[in-house]
């Protein structure tokens, strides 16, 4: 029987945060440090700083490194309520790549690796970035074609490559690179910058809630020494599943919150908009919009949840098939939302007047990101097959 009562401390914690987002976040979305990019570093640490003084900043890590130590089921409940603005992951420093590479140093890294990274990165005082997706025929939705080479030299590794796509890479401290090895893939950790590791450009996207934006790099004759090797090599598509997996349910918790607001605007719009004499919730085509939003947010919510319940409990680090499931259902049924949302406001949903366009918008990038729905579906079908095989 799965139980998805809510503890005393996961309604405290849901009370205290969404009062924050709306107190002390929300009047910042019209900040103009926030670019084409994303937010600037000084917005991004001057929002965290409000969260420290909360004492909600980095709730998800280990309270070793200052965080609350929240089980995945807390977790799904604080991202989602931080989620009500695309700028309360960041305040509350839970927003990708950084919350994901924090689980990946947290479960891999060895002790002073975690006191190197992990500690300046929970305390948000540093940024990261994960440095897998390459251009040009690399590694992408297959990690397998991977291009960029780690070579041994003596007690040192060399590192050549081009990534691509890589959010966050710009400003920041620590870059986690995969790389080719005899062995197979493995991880490395670089402190940043560093001249062997150059942003050739920072891409225009249709999203802009991550700072640093998504850039291509490419890795010219990196040298690392061997203790900058993350966990053993030839393990690193073994790590990359450990950091992924549980990170494409976070980013279905983030966005839930992104969706609940712009409809949440959308229903406020609809009730005091008026047109061909009643307001506009009164007319079927769009008062069901609003009740389809309902069932897509309440069965995303579930999804949600049953997956962190199985993470919680199930201890197989929730991999495919949940994963793969819930990357997919939530991510389009989000999408869903958004949309209608935009169609309901008209004209208004596509200004800058209200968020609810720029949710649309990277609610739309949230479909690729962290694999595309089309490759989660044919991972899917692969395990089907084996099933039914098996049978």
């Amino acid at each position: 029987m799965i139980d998805l009562t809510r503890g005393e401390r996961e309604s405290d914690l849901a009370g205290r945060v969404e009062a924050f987002i709306r107190e002390t976040v929300i009047p910042y979305e019209g900040d103009p440090r926030i670019g084409q990019h994303g937010p600037s570093d000084d917005l991004a640490h001057e929002l965290k700083g409000h969260a420290r003084e909360a004492g909600l900043l980095s709730p998800h890590v280990g309270e070793a490194f200052g965080g609350l130590g929240l089980c995945h089921r807390e977790i799904a409940t604080v991202f989602r309520a931080a989620g009500y603005s695309m700028l309360g992951p960041i305040a509350l420093n839970i927003m990708a790549p950084d919350e994901g590479n924090m689980a990946l140093l947290e479960k891999v890294a060895n002790r002073e690796q975690q006191e190197r990274f992990l500690r300046p990165l929970a305390a948000g005082k540093t940024r990261s970035a994960f440095l897998m997706t390459e251009p040009d025929g690399g590694a992408g939705s297959d990690p397998s074609m991977m291009k960029t080479v780690a070579r041994q030299d003596g007690n040192h590794w060399v590192i050549s490559g081009r990534k691509a796509f890589i959010t966050g890479a710009d400003g920041a401290a620590l870059g986690i690179i995969m790389a080719k090895t005899e062995e197979g893939a493995t991880l490395f950790l670089a402190d940043l910058p560093d001249p062997a590791v150059v942003t050739e450009r920072v891409l225009d996207t249709i999203d802009r809630t991550m700072p640093g934006g998504h850039a291509v790099i490419a890795i010219n004759d990196l040298r690392l020494s061997a203790d900058s090797i993350l966990g053993e090599v030839g393990q690193g598509f073994k790590y990359a599943q450990v950091r992924l997996a549980p990170a494409r349910l976070t980013h279905c918790m983030r966005w839930w919150g992104a969706a609940k607001r712009a409809h949440d605007i959308a229903v406020d719009y609809a009730c005091k908009r008026h047109a061909f004499g009643k307001p506009l919730i009164d007319h079927e085509g769009v008062g069901f919009m609003l009740a389809d939003n309902e069932i897509d947010l309440k069965q995303a919510e579930l999804t949600i949840d049953w997956c962190a319940w199985v993470l919680d409990n199930a201890g197989h680090g929730g991999g495919t098939p949940e994963s793969s499931l819930a990357k997919v259902s939530v991510s389009e049924a989000l999408y869903r939302v958004a949309d209608r949302c935009v169609q309901i406001l008209g004209g208004t949903g596509v200004s800058d007047d209200t968020p609810v366009h720029q949710i649309f918008r990277d609610i739309r990038a949230f479909r690729i990101y962290d694999g595309p729905s089309e490759v989660h579906r044919w991972s899917m079908a692969k395990r089907i097959k084996r099933e039914a095989r098996a049978h």
